[in-house]
């Protein structure tokens, strides 16, 4: 077979079979169990993510802005301009936000039943204060998840002999 090309899953999947298209001689894919040589560990990514470094090499800023992701790195030079976080940072920073207030909320509610005021006077504040710490945090780390399994334009690498794009291989 020649000219076939394969793909390789981001992450190891035990006991799968392989992805074969039917046709001529054209192979879509891998085994799904077998592993690249360059595969991207995602809790390391997300965790450098979280500390708004790059998520490839962790040295340099991942922000140059409060949410405004940086072009590339400019210690390794990952391209970082195409990630597609969208809606997905405020959805987790809400998620998480209300499930650390809300039984703050409810606790104060029933051993000092405060007046309405007191409770907004304490609970607006603090939920904006923690909303505003935890979405750059969250941001990054959904950056760091996308870059980790080639998600929007990450899939992409340049390597050293100056071909990008995925790795190919023919047989």
């Amino acid at each position: 077979m020649t000219g076939s090309k394969r793909i390789f899953l981001p992450m190891k999947v035990e006991n799968a079979a392989s992805f074969t298209a039917s046709g001529d001689d054209k192979t879509l894919g891998a085994p799904l169990d077998s592993k690249p040589a360059d595969a991207r560990p995602l809790w390391p990514a997300m965790v450098k993510g979280l500390r708004h470094r790059c998520p490839k090499c962790g040295n340099s800023s991942l922000f140059r802005a409060y949410l405004k992701v940086v072009d590339s790195c400019e210690s390794c030079g990952q391209e970082l301009h195409h990630h597609r976080a969208d809606d997905a940072p405020p959805y987790f920073t809400i998620f998480v936000s209300g499930h650390i207030i809300i039984p703050l909320m409810i606790v104060v509610e029933r051993f000092w039943a405060p007046a309405m005021w007191v409770h907004m006077a304490i609970w607006l504040p603090v939920t904006l204060i923690m909303c505003m710490a935890l979405l750059p945090p969250i941001k990054g780390a959904l950056v760091g998840l996308q870059w980790s399994f080639r998600m929007h334009g990450f899939e992409y690498d340049e390597d050293p002999s100056g071909d990008a794009g995925l790795r190919t291989s023919s047989s």
